[in-house]
């Protein structure tokens, strides 16, 4: 069978900027919002959204480039955003509510080896989320059938990946593979970022026992008063950086002590404001005079998904104009599968203001 496995998505694997950010918010009408960044610094990729509609056959991919790997039917439609490829599903969600995203996890996961004899059963990591989507309608299906498939990485040397499942009733877990083996860890915290694990990361949060919502001070020092400069001091020593411990703790903390919004719209639009502190400027990646591209932004796409309502919006590096795709306008039964450009015109909308003379 020919080779399809495209090398612009081998690149993207391996590539810097491995910084992708995940917050789960939600509504005081209890609508859950899954919220994340996607990004990578050493190409600009095709980014594309695909509509897959019941009854369509998936089959993986395999190391050797092939597409012979595990086949598995769509039991449920669903609409998913990825690179270049439909095949390379990283965020989406089914027709059911359930979401599935894909976060590199490099250096901390490990596969079982590819093993010829359990083709039939290997899974690419790259399309886990699709398998996830067409499968199941909540996290103790996939559970139950995970044990069921090999997931396996398609390109040697080539980072690992975890994932976040969401249910629209706001139950979220990270699997990571370990030692071959897949791991559960429920997340009632709601972040996620790359490296270390989860487990390490929950734990790092003890090390910001000190912060706070609201103001710190007054506080006496001898016969001073120390005051704040501004609102916002209890957060003094909340991370900055774009490290991936550093983008937990910040994931963490703001989504847990933004104020909850009263339905899924404003909580949609309430995570994209969250996720603006995690837009990743290109030139941190590579050292002075080494960039390797010329695009806005190593953060190529910003998406929330209201599982509640099975509405999914995003906005680009190019555009940040918000665009939304409505699960229940599709009819899974009878639309075909397909896939377009995240960007119909690669540029901002701008909207001139009209002024009355």
């Amino acid at each position: 069978m020919k080779k399809i496995l495209p090398i612009l998505c081998l690149t993207i694997i391996s590539s810097p900027a491995l910084a992708c950010t995940g917050i789960i918010l939600h509504s005081n009408d209890g609508a859950t919002v899954s919220a994340r960044t996607i990004d990578w610094a050493n190409a600009e990729t095709n980014n594309i959204y695909a509509i897959t509609p019941r009854g369509h056959e998936i089959q993986s991919l395999l190391p050797d480039g092939t597409q012979n790997g595990l086949k598995f039917t769509a039991k449920y439609g669903f609409v998913g955003l990825g690179p270049e490829r439909p095949e390379f599903i990283v965020d989406g969600t089914n027709e059911t509510g359930l979401n599935a995203e894909l976060f590199y996890f490099p250096d901390y996961g490990e596969y079982m080896p590819y093993d010829e004899a359990m083709r039939n059963i290997s899974l690419a990591d790259l399309q886990v989320v699709s398998w996830i989507l067409a499968n199941f309608s909540t996290i103790d299906e996939v559970q139950e059938n995970i044990g069921n498939v090999r997931i396996i990485g398609v390109e040697p040397g080539s980072s690992t990946t975890h994932w976040r499942i969401t249910e629209p009733n706001g139950r979220v877990v990270v699997m990571e593979i370990i030692n071959g083996m897949p791991t559960f860890h429920e997340d009632k915290i709601g972040a996620i970022a790359n490296s270390p694990s989860f487990d390490w990361q929950k734990t790092n949060l003890n090390n910001y026992v000190n912060l706070a919502p609201g103001s710190a001070g007054p506080t006496k020092l001898g016969p001073d008063t120390l005051k704040s400069f501004s609102g916002g001091t209890g957060m003094l020593g909340l991370p900055g950086d774009f490290s991936s411990p550093s983008r937990f703790v910040r994931a963490a903390f703001l989504g847990n002590w933004v104020i909850p919004q009263p339905n899924a719209q404003s909580t949609v639009n309430q995570a994209f404001h969250i996720l603006n502190n995690f837009d990743v400027p290109l030139g941190l990646d590579f050292a002075a005079g080494k960039e390797k591209v010329n695009m806005p932004s190593a953060t190529q796409w910003t998406i929330a998904s209201d599982l509640q309502n099975k509405v999914i919006y995003y906005h680009t590096m190019f555009n940040r104009t918000i665009r939304k795709i409505d699960l229940n306008a599709i009819n899974f039964d009878t639309v075909a599968f397909q896939y377009s450009p995240l960007d119909d015109v690669k540029r901002e909308t701008i909207i001139p203001v009209q002024i009355n003379q």
